[in-house]
């Protein structure tokens, strides 16, 4: 997302306003960009509403500020009313037609309500007026994978690192695509390229387990889950997955361990709670077992608290 500053020759509005020869729509303007650049600074600091109301100033003062409906939009998306997000972009396009970065902000806009055909055709109009816009290409990928067409996603990635080599996000996407075709020495080469950029992903540690996983290396993924949630210590995830590594290779003390710090921090994971009955059910110890199958279900998943019940095996 980028924020638009605008300072048009401040200095020279100044000396004319103080010298009395600006004109009454000159020293508007320069209310509107104070007005804009403020409500900046408060969007950096997370004061949306404060912002949204410089913005309706500026936009008071100046209805054709194409760039105060651009960044109220943004206030607006950040606070989760995207409809109002939605609103403010198309203005701004209405007042500039060729407003690249508010199709950017529109579609990201429309992705989280998970319109994503309206967000690719955003996207696609937005390289349409600025060919080099990375994160266009990046955001059209996952709207892509979200649809589940890896190959156009991963053609997009493709373009995103094209334009910007050192994208870790782009890389990381791609990764994901890859992973979820089954080619995992793709996706293990672009994750390890996104944590060269950004060390300090976890996500990337983790999906890198993940690939290592598909592989059935589980001591490299383990490690790689080690790292992540070394970086992140809430990350659900990361233990979850880790989990199912230590399962798949035996070692159910340590998949216990690990699925119930998943639980800990997120007591409604279905699967975790499946899977911690499996290693208790192979490990012999049936009614924590059926206690935790029981549980998945409550939440979801009565994929294995069926078959158990069918068997007898639970009551």
């Amino acid at each position: 997302m980028k924020l638009l500053f605008r300072i048009i020759f401040k200095i020279f509005l100044i000396l004319t306003i103080l010298a009395g020869c600006a004109t009454t729509e000159e020293i508007k303007e320069t209310d509107s960009d104070e007005l804009l650049n403020q409500g900046i600074a408060l969007l950096e600091e997370g004061q949306y509403d404060k912002a949204i109301s410089d913005y309706n100033k500026a936009i008071e003062i100046n209805p054709k500020d194409a760039e105060a409906y651009y960044n109220r939009g943004y206030a607006y998306g950040e606070k989760g009313e995207y409809d109002k997000a939605i609103s403010d972009y198309t203005k701004a396009m209405e007042i500039n037609p060729r407003y690249a970065e508010a199709y950017v902000e529109r579609a990201n806009a429309y992705h989280a309500r998970k319109l994503y055909d309206k967000a690719i055709v955003d996207l696609t109009k937005a390289i349409e007026i600025n060919p080099r816009i990375a994160e266009a290409y990046n955001n059209r990928g996952v709207a892509y994978k979200n649809k589940g067409q890896y190959d156009k996603a991963i053609s997009d990635y493709n373009k995103a690192i094209e334009i910007n080599p050192k994208d870790a996000e782009a890389y990381y996407n791609r990764g994901y695509a890859y992973g979820e075709k089954g080619e995992y020495d793709k996706a293990i080469s672009d994750y390890t390229k996104a944590i060269e950029i950004n060390p300090k992903d976890a996500k990337a540690y983790s999906n890198l387990g993940v690939a290592y996983d598909g592989k059935g290396q589980y001591d490299k993924a383990i490690s790689d889950y080690s790292k992540a949630i070394e970086i992140n210590p809430r990350y659900a995830d990361a233990y979850y997955n880790r989990g199912v590594a230590y399962g798949e290779k035996g070692e159910y003390d340590k998949a216990i361990s690990d699925y119930s710090k998943a639980i800990e921090i997120n007591p409604k994971d279905a699967e975790a709670y499946d899977n911690r009955g499996l290693a208790y059910y192979r490990k012999g110890d049936y009614d924590k077992a059926c206690s935790d199958w029981n549980r998945a279900c409550e939440l979801g998943s009565c994929k294995n608290y069926e078959l158990v019940k069918r068997k007898g095996d639970c009551k």
